[in-house]
């Protein structure tokens, strides 16, 4: 997994300030940003957390670059609507290259990581397999249309792993453009980053957060499952393991 933060809203704290300040104060558009200090403006953000005033948050976004993930990743992370999203279409772009996500468990057993390759190689075998008889089978279709041989040939290719794309696993790597606001983001930490979240988003939960925490510290201050501000929100099902995930966060965000 690779996750790169590629770009955000320059200077996300002050933004979300002067959104702030227009709130409170009778200031003019024009006028915002002037005499926003550091100070002031972690002070403006401190209230609005206080406050759970959290809509002046959503003025700033950030876009990140995703890569080495599973398409059963993409499955779960597509349902945090409040997001966009640029996905590697296996429609219009051919697994030559083919890459596959290996769960920790299946990696630690000889025996299931021998099962689990296997079945990686078998897809593959069927996806190559598929895609040169549907390939043949569209060309002709094509040429007898009265296509070009070149033109035929490109057309016949995409239509074919169009549908030779369905034997894939949910295994197989994919890559996205993934873009949220901080509203947003606040909630898919406060999901995924629990230790009850399934471990990759977890594990990308986890990078998220360290990426933003490194732009807009105190928008991120508490951001992680809901025991890292003091009570576990998951009941019965808990981990048990409040201090031990405070402190994993207090590493991740290098806080003293």
């Amino acid at each position: 997994m690779k996750v790169t933060l590629l770009t955000h809203t320059p200077e996300p704290e002050k933004t979300i300030a002067a959104a702030a300040k227009l709130c409170y104060a009778s200031s003019d558009i024009d006028t915002l940003l002037d005499g926003l200090t550091e100070e002031k403006t972690v002070n403006f953000l401190n209230m609005l957390s206080n406050l759970g005033h959290l809509s002046p948050i959503e003025h700033i976004s950030f876009t990140f670059g995703i890569e080495g993930v599973s398409r059963a990743l993409l499955a779960q992370i597509t349902r945090h609507r409040i997001a966009s999203f640029s996905v590697q279409s296996q429609r219009y772009v051919e697994e030559k290259d083919y890459q596959f996500v290996t769960p920790p468990e299946i990696a630690q057993v000889p025996e299931a990581l021998e099962e689990f390759n296997k079945q990686m190689d078998s897809a593959i075998s069927s996806y190559n397999k598929l895609a040169d008889i549907l390939k043949d089978k569209h060309y002709k279709t094509f040429i007898k249309e009265g296509l070009d041989e070149k033109e035929a040939v490109k057309k016949a290719q995409k239509k074919a792993i169009e549908d030779a794309r369905f034997v894939l696993p949910n295994a197989c790597d994919t890559k996205m453009i993934l873009t949220m606001n901080a509203r947003s983001l606040l909630n898919f930490f406060s999901l995924r980053c629990c230790s009850r979240a399934q471990w990759e988003i977890k594990a990308l939960a986890d990078e998220m957060l360290r990426l933003c925490y490194n732009v807009a510290p105190t928008i991120f201050k508490n951001a992680g499952p809901g025991c890292v501000r003091g009570k576990c929100a998951e009941g019965s099902m808990t981990c048990g393991r409040i201090k031990e995930v405070q402190y994993f966060y207090k590493e991740l965000k290098n806080e003293k």
